[in-house]
């Protein structure tokens, strides 16, 4: 098997990093979605919709990965692979610089996650839960029901996501100072 990294230390560009891959991926989900609730006959406006929106997510994540990379000293295409390498659970890198990169990185991203939780969270169960209450106070029980359910499913999936993050982010933090 491959090495996950390249001969400077860097983890290995994936396909799915690249630009072009989240564009094409963004616009085929887009098209296929505007299909589905439009109709097959509705594939010229499907497609013309969807570009707009696959333009704006790819711009989206490049500006992501720029200014991430001007806060932490590292380059935009190598951000994906360092936030990689932070899920994963993979051992801190060996190089000072990287090292110190991959820190400036945790803090930001730690920070960032910490700062929103306060507020996105109650927002979010607000949303869903409410659209539930609506639901059934206009009395669609079925509507209602899996409104509540999705909101179960989808706080419940984004609680356990955002604190599996922080504990890696910290192991990672621990990682480093070690």
């Amino acid at each position: 098997m491959a090495s996950a990294d390249r001969g400077d230390g860097r983890p290995r560009r994936r396909w799915q990093d690249r630009l072009w891959a989240i564009g094409a991926v963004a616009l085929v989900v887009g098209v296929g979605i505007r299909l589905l609730m439009n109709g097959a006959s509705a594939w010229p406006s499907a497609v013309l919709g969807a570009v707009p929106a696959a333009a704006w997510i790819v711009w989206w994540v490049r500006r992501r990965r720029v200014r991430d990379a001007g806060a932490v000293g590292a380059e935009p295409a190598d951000v994906p692979g360092m936030e990689r390498q932070i899920l994963k659970g993979a051992a801190a890198p060996r190089d000072p610089e990287r090292r110190r990169a991959m820190a400036a990185l945790v803090d930001s991203r730690q920070e960032r996650l910490r700062r929103n939780r306060w507020w996105a969270f109650p927002i979010l169960a607000l949303i869903f839960f409410g659209t539930s209450a609506l639901w059934f106070a206009s009395g669609s029980v079925g509507a209602g029901s899996l409104m509540l359910g999705l909101a179960v499913v989808f706080m419940g999936w984004l609680t356990w996501y955002n604190l599996r993050f922080d504990r890696r982010l910290s192991q990672m933090r621990g990682r480093l100072r070690s």
